[in-house]
């Protein structure tokens, strides 16, 4: 069993940046890829970014392409997301995922990728708020 928290949440204004943190624990860190998920208030979970195990492959949804960077540190279980000129579209419920079943289908399906069941571990989620 994988444990994950996530922290670095809170408010901030338009323009705003803040960094969230994932912090594992229980298994083998590098084993997983990790992904960050979002939810806003009556909205669908959607994916938002990855990060392969050794941290050298990342992907991010468009919309947050130059603006967020992921990044892990393995000997500390950890992976950080980065979030620079925040929007009030960024508003949302923010999670850890981690999965280890990464084989080829990760890398080159963003189906696979982007689907909440490719990953085995959840985090109990940290909200991000952004005001105009």
């Amino acid at each position: 069993q994988m444990h994950l928290v996530e922290s670095g949440g809170g408010l901030v204004q338009a323009g705003g940046s803040l960094r969230l943190s994932c912090a594992a624990s229980g298994r083998t860190f590098s084993d997983y890829a990790v992904a960050w998920f979002r939810q806003a208030p009556q909205k669908e979970r959607e994916f938002v970014t990855a990060i392969s195990q050794s941290g050298g492959t990342t992907y991010y949804l468009d919309s947050v392409k130059g603006r967020f960077i992921i990044s892990r540190d393995n000997a500390k279980s950890t992976v950080y997301l980065q979030m620079n000129s925040l929007k009030t579209e960024d508003t949302a419920v923010y999670y850890c995922a981690a999965g280890a079943r990464i084989d080829s289908t990760w890398y080159t399906n963003s189906n696979y990728r982007r689907s909440a069941e490719t990953y085995d571990y959840w985090g109990q989620g940290t909200q991000v708020s952004v005001s105009s």
